[in-house]
């Protein structure tokens, strides 16, 4: 009888960031627009380094995959928030809001060790310069992507794993505009407190480990350039700023989310647009700026696309 009670959920509503229809109307060109140079620019940077042999290092082979992954994680969820905003009736299959899950934690996770993996070949690069082209060789670079990408895949398996046989009854209304764990249990029939710590440990532990990684990998890069540098402090500091502003920028809606005993819902629907529209946006632009290697490659690409116009 209890069985009968319980139910495997076929869909699910999304809430949406609000409710007002004249406000969804208006929001729907600024995140189709968001998306679109989500979409161009990081794409636009696997391409330099596609095409663009000046750009084949471990650096810029890291930040192409950087790119590849925040436009995955961006798309995993901006595509159907703008389309939502068309909606009177925001509805997900149930698939299709455990692919959300899957997708975000698979390519988040993946993030993080990737953020881990750039800032060791930036230590490398800065504080052991003479071996640098033999520590981070071609093998050892398609080998470190390799483990971001199998940790954030085992990762969101972990997550998958814990939420795919919870029965749900009731309700189907997600209190957001896509599907995480920490919201879909909560619609749960059965006492999820125990199961959510799980959940939330999964992603925090994650997060803070390869957080503590980084802030020592920066601590070493910052020490060595001041020590080793005529004007220690500004360079070292103008050396690590992309990167550190990527993973304050990255990790800081990460905790809140995962680790933060209260939720508020207005803040947590902020820092989901954040974490999965926002910072994939800002990630490309914040390297491309201040990087005089790629401004030179698209200066090469812009020229060898008027040359061969011209000779056409």
């Amino acid at each position: 009888m209890e069985e009968a009670n319980k139910s495997v959920a076929s869909w699910f509503i999304f809430r949406g960031l609000c409710d007002s229809k004249e406000l969804q109307t208006f929001l729907l060109l600024p995140f189709s627009t968001l998306y679109l140079m989500t979409a161009v620019g990081n794409l636009f940077v696997v391409l330099l380094f596609i095409t663009d042999p000046h750009l084949h290092s471990p650096m810029y082979f890291l930040l192409a995959n950087l790119s590849f992954v925040d436009f995955c994680l961006s798309s995993v969820t901006t595509p159907k928030l703008t389309t939502d905003f068309l909606k009177d009736n925001k509805t997900i299959s149930f698939g299709g809001c455990m692919t959300q899950i899957f997708g975000v934690h698979f390519f988040g996770g993946g993030e993080m060790v990737l953020l881990v993996t750039m800032a060791y070949d930036r230590y490398v690069a800065i504080c052991k310069p003479l071996h640098y082209s033999s520590i981070m060789d071609r093998r050892k670079c398609i080998w470190l992507v390799l483990i971001s990408w199998t940790t954030g895949f085992v990762h969101a398996m972990s997550q998958q794993v814990m939420i795919l046989d919870v029965p749900f009854c009731g309700s189907r209304i997600v209190d957001s505009f896509f599907c995480d764990t920490p919201l879909v249990i909560k619609l749960a029939c059965i006492d999820t407190h125990t199961l959510g710590m799980f959940i939330n440990a999964n992603s925090g532990v994650l997060a803070t480990i390869c957080f503590i990684l980084l802030v020592i990998s920066y601590t070493y890069i910052l020490l060595t350039v001041r020590l080793h540098s005529k004007d220690g402090a500004s360079k070292a500091l103008s050396t690590c700023t992309s990167h550190i502003t990527v993973v304050l920028l990255f990790f800081g809606p990460c905790f809140l989310i995962y680790l933060w005993p209260f939720s508020i819902t207005w803040m947590d629907k902020f820092l989901a647009v954040f974490y999965t529209v926002i910072t994939p946006l800002l990630n490309p632009a914040i390297y491309t700026l201040r990087n005089k290697d790629i401004r030179n490659a698209i200066k090469r690409l812009i020229n060898q696309h008027m040359n061969s116009q011209d000779n056409f």
